[in-house]
């Protein structure tokens, strides 16, 4: 009996042992996958590296055809599909030419592909191509409903629409953005489908590095900084966050869920304001936030959903803090710092 229990106990810790060398814990931060770049590994190599480091949803910009084939029966990976800024006016133009799109671009994929979002446009609202957006996003919604398709279609847009943001609470559309987003965060809201916004703290924080203190711009402080009214704020990720919800709100747009599309830091391009430890930092904590299911101040109850700009550093975006966005080099895929 003895000899059995030691047996069993040596199986186990055997088992233990297999578990914790080979099964990545999945998290619930996903990765966008940018290809501006001419030397970036094979799509099936990135897929591997992402399931390699639990990465269970990705965001691509178009829908590329080599990175779609990557990704058949990989069905653990949520995929955030864009239709490209140069598509839109043709798409608006008529639901036919929203079916052919989708036909093409999208059909080929739904049986092993697990596609979860269909993105109208980046960062077009508001600006000359805004209001093609809604046309775009109500013929595809009208399309997977009639299947009953399990994709969500919505549009990402940048804290640009917000004329004021500080504080929080004072949170406000441009009029340009009250005219072409509201319209769409309303059909949104009919639909319960989330708005995708980008988010980057880096940018007031270099705008400003005098004044913002980098602790508050890279979740390195619980004190609280900035107060608005009964709201405390100790970084500023959250305020960003809570400026847009308290801008929808004023557009009678309430609980309307946000998903934070891209959010990052450079570790490199701008001097002292870009080492790669100032941006392991940020995108560690900004993981940790995610990782423990607090919400923001305004919305303490609901955890964020967010995802990481970006996958590599891409040598074909504009030369600067652009290209040195990346969580790992392209030519080897090692880390420019760690984090997963």
């Amino acid at each position: 009996m003895d000899c059995l229990k030691k047996t069993l106990l040596f199986l186990l810790s055997c088992t233990a042992i297999l578990l914790s060398n080979n099964i990545v814990a999945a998290t619930n931060v996903g990765l966008n996958y940018g290809l501006l770049g001419d030397n970036l590994p094979p799509p099936p190599q990135v897929i591997n590296l992402y399931k390699s480091i639990g990465i269970t949803k990705i965001r691509i910009f178009d829908p590329n055809v080599e990175v779609l084939n990557a990704l058949r029966g990989h069905q653990d990976i949520g995929v955030t599909v864009g239709v490209k800024d140069q598509d839109l006016a043709a798409l608006a133009a008529s639901e036919e030419a929203a079916k052919g799109w989708f036909a093409t671009n999208i059909e080929p994929y739904l049986t092993d592909v697990n596609i979860t979002f269909i993105t109208v446009g980046n960062e077009v609202i508001p600006g000359p191509l805004g209001p093609q957006v809604l046309p775009v996003v109500k013929s595809l919604t009208k399309l997977v409903d009639s299947r009953s398709l399990p994709i969500s279609i919505t549009t990402v847009v940048s804290m640009a629409n917000l004329g004021e943001s500080y504080p929080p609470s004072s949170g406000t559309f441009t009029p340009l953005a009250r005219e072409q987003l509201t319209p769409v965060l309303k059909f949104l809201s009919e639909k319960s489908v989330p708005i995708l916004v980008n988010m980057y703290p880096y940018f007031p924080y270099a705008s400003d590095p005098v004044n913002i203190h980098l602790d508050y711009a890279t979740f390195k402080t619980e004190s609280v900084v900035v107060q608005d009214g009964p709201l405390g704020y100790s970084n500023m990720f959250d305020a960003m966050y809570d400026a847009f919800l308290w801008a929808m709100e004023k557009e009678g747009v309430k609980d309307l869920p946000l998903v934070v599309s891209e959010t990052g830091w450079p570790s490199a391009g701008n001097g002292d304001l870009t080492t790669p430890l100032i941006a392991s930092t940020y995108n560690g904590n900004f993981v940790k936030h995610i990782e423990s299911g607090k919400g923001t101040p305004k919305r303490s109850n609901c955890s964020i959903d967010g995802y990481i700009f970006a996958t590599f550093n891409e040598n074909l975006k504009p030369a600067g803090t652009e290209q040195h966005f990346g969580l790992f080099e392209p030519a080897d895929m090692k880390p420019v710092y760690k984090l997963f």
